[in-house]
């Protein structure tokens, strides 16, 4: 049975988030939801953290080319190029090759992702933090990916989280203003830690001034009584949308409801790539093709 979300529970979240920003008097008065025409539209892409048992480890059984070919034989529009699979130090001409091959095949580069973490309490790692991602942004603009899944990080022990949101939005509006300046989105990814919630989430989001600043909506990552509900208040922000196979309710996983999710970013006006990132048990290429395949039916 396919559900159908509340719009007059999505309009009304989304004008009390606004309601409560204005009383706190937030900067969160200077950010909008992303501006679109009206018309929602999906193209279709594959993170290569999909393919992490086959493209990782000491002897990995895939390179990333045959990703690329794999993206190309099911048919999508896109490819994620996850930065945990590419050489520790990833040269140009690589990356110029991959660009080329995508090409050849029809495919955008529709992503990349870098593992960050802007809570580090070591000033000189937070700095290492944002000069990592910084790099990344020069690797994506080489291969022409409009934008980057980056985290937030996570609050450290003895740290007041106050003094880790500070942190966090520094790193962040530092690599927005670099990543800016070569083209490129980065979208903070709903991922645990400050981020584990809509309300925390969109505060980082918030403070962060920056026109090539957005979110990656995922759609696993929420871990409350109705993940669905906390998805649609982020949705309006979203730069990049990941599909996971399952969701969380409090503990509770259960299928995801692709359909559900197709009206939630029809509702957000969303004009974008659906990623289908798999983390589930089985064969990972035959797995990913029938979820794929899933997926188109359910954002037709």
């Amino acid at each position: 049975m396919q559900h159908t979300i509340d719009r007059r529970r999505f309009l009304s979240g989304c004008a009390a988030l606004t309601a409560g920003a204005a009383l706190a008097s937030s900067p969160a008065l200077a950010i909008e939801p992303i501006k679109r025409n009206g018309t929602p539209k999906f193209k279709f892409s594959l993170a290569a953290y999909s393919y992490r048992s086959l493209l990782g480890g000491k002897d990995p059984q895939l390179t990333m080319s045959d990703f690329v070919n794999d993206c190309a034989e099911f048919g999508l529009e896109g490819t994620e190029l996850t930065s945990y699979y590419f050489p520790a130090d990833v040269k140009p001409a690589y990356l110029r090759d991959l660009k080329q091959q995508c090409f050849r095949l029809g495919l955008d580069v529709s992503g990349t992702a870098v593992g960050n973490d802007f809570g580090k309490a070591d000033e000189d790692q937070r700095r290492e933090q944002i000069e990592s991602v910084k790099k990344w942004v020069d690797n994506a603009a080489i291969l022409g990916a409009p934008v980057i899944r980056i985290f937030a990080g996570h609050v450290p022990k003895d740290v007041a989280p106050e003094t880790a949101h500070k942190w966090m939005v520094e790193g962040m509006q530092e690599c927005c203003d670099y990543a800016g300046k070569h083209g490129v989105f980065l979208a903070l990814e709903n991922h645990g830690g400050p981020t584990a919630t809509p309300d925390g989430l969109l505060s980082l989001v918030h403070a962060v001034k920056s026109p090539w600043f957005g979110v990656n909506l995922d759609s696993g990552n929420f871990h409350t009584e109705d993940p669905y509900a906390d998805l649609a208040r982020i949705a309006p922000y979203a730069v990049n949308a990941q599909i996971k196979v399952v969701v969380d309710r409090a503990g509770a996983k259960e299928p995801a409801d692709y359909a559900r999710m197709a009206e939630i970013l029809r509702a957000a006006d969303y004009r974008g790539y659906i990623v289908l990132e798999y983390e589930e048990q089985g064969d990972v290429r035959s797995e990913c093709k029938k979820h794929l395949q899933s997926l188109r039916e359910a954002f037709a």
